[in-house]
């Protein structure tokens, strides 16, 4: 054939005529708002938490070493064993309707959209998680199959940190980038210190007080990170305690009632300090009897505040010569905070509704 023979497919120049045709304005559709919080197993048993752990863990930015260094690692190490190690722990919490995790942020969500559609919004909303199931896919098709063009990402995670809010950020780029028609997208970064966001931590904690009593201390636990992140430049230590002095400011207690402790270590790398876990227990040997845990950076409870703080940190405080122990649970579904989450999710709506 020819360099200059048009291939016998081609149908010849288009249509001047169709181009100048200008159809009627497209209406756009509800907006879409897409929650995202960390993940959890399907299930409570070894299988289950294998895979859940295998995609955790092979997020670089979650296990920032190479790869080649870091997988034989988790395969050879880590993946054999921890499940095992974990199944009693998430079967001690796991409830009838599923994983804690799911259950709370699926009651939050739901409360959220309530709130929004009570505010006039036409939107709709979807939770998905980071890592398991609804995936991050299938929530975006779910939000096209609305008709929605415009999505609102929102992280359930109130401070900023690569390995939760921007890995999640990478995770919806990543769907949208093998979409020919891609939805216009905002992204929620962070609202640490929102005043909506501050006010339901201290409703929270003042309604626990009302009914067990003010303690001695109270202690916010933050799940940790390698120090070596936040050397690098990640905020999330900053944000933490700005969560904390706005926190103490509106309860009106200062710096030495109000304490900050990280948890969840994982790895041999150096962590954010003071370790929640050692905290605890210098406390009660410096003769505390009355302490209450708060966990500010997880809006839904899960296997790191129900088993890590409830259940460990309970047992290493008393163990300690503590007598008095109160967990202040998460958010999860609780009313007035899901107005507040609503409230702050409109700001950034705007245009949009």
């Amino acid at each position: 054939m020819s360099l200059f023979t048009a291939p016998r497919y081609w149908s010849g120049p288009p249509d001047p005529q169709a181009l100048s045709r200008h159809p009627e304005p497209k209406e756009p559709g509800p907006v879409g708002i897409l929650f995202i919080n960390l993940g959890t197993p399907a299930k409570p048993t070894v299988k289950s938490i294998r895979r859940y752990l295998k995609q955790f863990l092979s997020d670089p930015r979650v296990v920032e070493l190479p790869a080649l260094v870091w997988q034989p690692i988790l395969r050879g190490a880590v993946l054999p064993f921890r499940p095992r190690g974990l199944q009693e722990k998430y079967q001690q919490i796991w409830l009838e309707q599923g994983s804690p995790l799911l259950v709370h942020s699926r009651a939050q969500v739901c409360a959220v959209g309530d709130a929004l559609t009570e505010a006039g919004l036409t939107a709709h909303v979807e939770l998905a998680m980071r890592y398991g199931e609804p995936s991050i896919e299938t929530a975006l098709r779910n939000l096209h199959k609305h008709g929605c063009e415009r999505i609102l990402v929102v992280p359930m995670y109130p401070q900023y940190a690569a390995s939760t809010t921007a890995t999640a950020v990478d995770a919806v780029a990543r769907v949208v980038a093998k979409q020919r028609n891609q939805p216009e997208l905002r992204f929620i970064k962070r609202y640490h210190d929102q005043p909506e966001y501050i006010q339901a931590l201290a409703q929270q904690v003042q309604q626990h007080w009302q009914e067990h009593g003010q303690p001695q201390r109270l202690l916010l636990s933050f799940h940790g990170l390698p120090t070596s992140v936040v050397e690098q430049g990640d905020p999330y230590h900053r944000d933490c305690m700005e969560t904390a002095d706005s926190l103490a400011q509106l309860l009106g207690q200062d710096d030495d009632f109000v304490q900050v402790a990280f948890q969840s270590r994982f790895g041999a790398q150096k962590w954010l300090e003071p370790a929640t876990l050692p905290t605890l227990q210098a406390m009660a040997q410096e003769g505390l009897t009355h302490v209450d845990v708060m966990c500010p950076g997880f809006l839904a409870d899960c296997l790191e505040t129900l088993e890590e703080i409830d259940m460990q940190c309970r047992a290493a405080f008393l163990q300690a010569g503590g007598q008095r122990f109160g967990f202040i649970p998460c958010l999860n579904g609780d009313e007035s905070w899901a107005f507040g989450f609503s409230q702050i999710i409109q700001r950034y709506l705007g245009g949009w509704v």
